[in-house]
């Protein structure tokens, strides 16, 4: 049985991937940690600092904000606790805290934990090399009007993969309103829509003369993303230290 220590505990992925994990044998959450009190009862006990929560866990999921971040690389490092990290926004400053802890620690990172969303950017980079010439290449993203960040970090994401698998690199435009003129090839457009409870859509267009292809991820519920941060967890609690991400967990066949 897998130990977990959930950060950000009280937020909704938080709560549902107690749910998830409850309906598991395979895991069991140890503690919580949110700066958010627990409204009722919780059947592990919560803390408001890291630093309170018992370390006898066995992997920490972050499902927080960017400003819990060292806390809980200083908490993982003093345990020598593997970390399931599915909080986006982080600054470079950040990154690089990152990737100095997972010298020490094993860290399995994704922008998004849904496996479908990372096959979706295995897909779109395999499209990109194809249809590098000729064809334009937007991103469309949807969520719920409670998100606070656009574009999200799955977008940014997709995009990222996109450059990577082309021979030149496309500027990002995230707007057109201010500028008149015709789209210009050497850009990828990233576009977010928010409204209702929409959970998560994303969508690669490769706009080409007569024809366009479309890509596109949508998730029905939370729970995909609760069900992959397991999985990391199960992945990332016996590998050696080091930076590690879905393609990673694809690629794992031991």
């Amino acid at each position: 049985m897998t130990r977990i220590l959930l950060s950000g505990c009280m937020g909704k992925m938080g709560q549902t991937t107690a749910r998830v994990a409850g309906n598991s044998p395979e895991f069991v959450i140890s503690a919580g940690y949110d700066l958010v009190p627990a409204a009722q009862a919780q059947t592990y006990p919560v803390f408001n600092s890291i630093k309170l929560c018992p370390p006898d866990c066995d992997v920490i999921i972050d499902f927080s904000s960017p400003q819990n971040l060292t806390a809980i690389l200083e908490y993982a490092l003093e345990h020598k606790l593997p970390l399931v990290l599915a909080t986006t926004g982080l600054t470079e400053d950040q990154q690089k805290q990152l990737a100095d802890a997972s010298g020490q620690i094993a860290v399995f990172q994704s922008a998004n934990m849904s496996l479908g969303a990372n096959l979706l950017m295995t897909l779109a980079q395999t499209a990109a090399q194809a249809l590098e010439t000729g064809y334009d290449i937007e991103i469309v993203e949807k969520h719920h009007n409670q998100k606070v960040d656009a574009p999200s970090g799955t977008a940014l994401s997709v995009a990222q993969a996109i450059n990577s698998a082309l021979s030149a690199q496309r500027d990002y435009r995230f707007e057109r309103q201010s500028r008149r003129e015709k789209r210009p090839a050497d850009e990828i457009g990233i576009h977010a829509i928010r409204g209702g409870t929409i959970v998560g859509d994303h969508t690669v267009i490769f706009a080409g003369l007569d024809e366009v292809i479309e890509i596109t991820h949508k998730a029905a519920s939370r729970d995909i993303f609760a069900a992959g941060a397991l999985r990391a967890a199960s992945f990332i609690v016996r590998q050696n230290p080091g930076l590690y991400n879905f393609q990673s967990l694809i690629g794992h066949t031991s």
